[in-house]
Parts: C-alpha cells; sequence; structure tokens
C-alpha cells in the first residue's frame, strides 16, 4: 500500500477559504478543541489500519547549512522564509489509493478552529516514494 504524507502548514496552499488567525491568538478552548481532533483523526487511523506517525511541530527553527569540511555548520535564526512554507505538523498514512489519501486529507481539513468553525485548512497529499529513481 502507498505510503502519503499530510503536510500541515502554518500558512499556506491556495487562497485561504476562511481568514485566520494564528494559533497563539485563539482561545484556549480553541486551542484544546482543535488538539482533540487531531488526536480523533489518529484514532480512526489507528482503527482502520492506516496510521504511521503523525506530529505538530512549535514555529520556532533553525536554518543549517554544510560549512565546509573544516567548518562548523552554519546555522541561523533568520532571515527566515514566510511563515507559509513553514510545516505545522504531518500525518503519515499508509492507504489503498491516491484516492483514500484525499479523503483522509479532506476529513483533517475540517479540523476545527477559533469558533468551533472548520479551518477547511489546505493541507498538501505527498505519496512518499517507494524506492530510489532508477539510474539512467
Amino acid at each position: 500500500m502507498p505510503k502519503y504524507l499530510l503536510l500541515k502548514h502554518y500558512r499556506g496552499g491556495p487562497q485561504p477559504h476562511l481568514p485566520c488567525p494564528p494559533m497563539d491568538q485563539w482561545a484556549p478552548e480553541d486551542v484544546e478543541a482543535h488538539i482533540a481532533f487531531q488526536r480523533h483523526v489518529c484514532e480512526l487511523l489507528e482503527q482502520s489500519g492506516e496510521y504511521v506517525e503523525a506530529q505538530a511541530l512549535t514555529p520556532a527553527r533553525t536554518w543549517v547549512r554544510y560549512g565546509g569540511p573544516d567548518a562548523a555548520p552554519v546555522t541561523t535564526d533568520g532571515p527566515l522564509p514566510e511563515t507559509s512554507d513553514l510545516v505545522a505538523g504531518w500525518f503519515m498514512i499508509d492507504v489503498e489509493s491516491h484516492e483514500r489519501a484525499v479523503e483522509v486529507a479532506a476529513y483533517v481539513s475540517s479540523e476545527p478552529g477559533p469558533g468551533g468553525e472548520p479551518l477547511y485548512e489546505w493541507i498538501d497529499v505527498r505519496e512518499v516514494m517507494s524506492g530510489a529513481p532508477a539510474a539512467d
């Protein structure tokens, strides 16, 4: 069965369906409802045997690049790309088809936001490469 990565972005994808403030500006009960929904999705995927992994990420980050053979890695915490480029978290699923991956992503997109309203968040659906590309 193919594996898919369902990427959640802090802000990303096509034009948002509904404007939504960053999660750190939500009411505590809205954050709790959002996280409870994420746990519910994990439970449903575990029950169906499609769950592989899910993680949420903090917005804090460090950029790293190779510094050369005799140098330490080069790190910075800025300047940074737009927040639309940053991954908020993901679900890794193992499903029968691309259609099923899209179905799961659509359900994840219905997660609650401020006031309990669905976010209609864009979810990036990416199939995991099953093997290395053939060398020509």
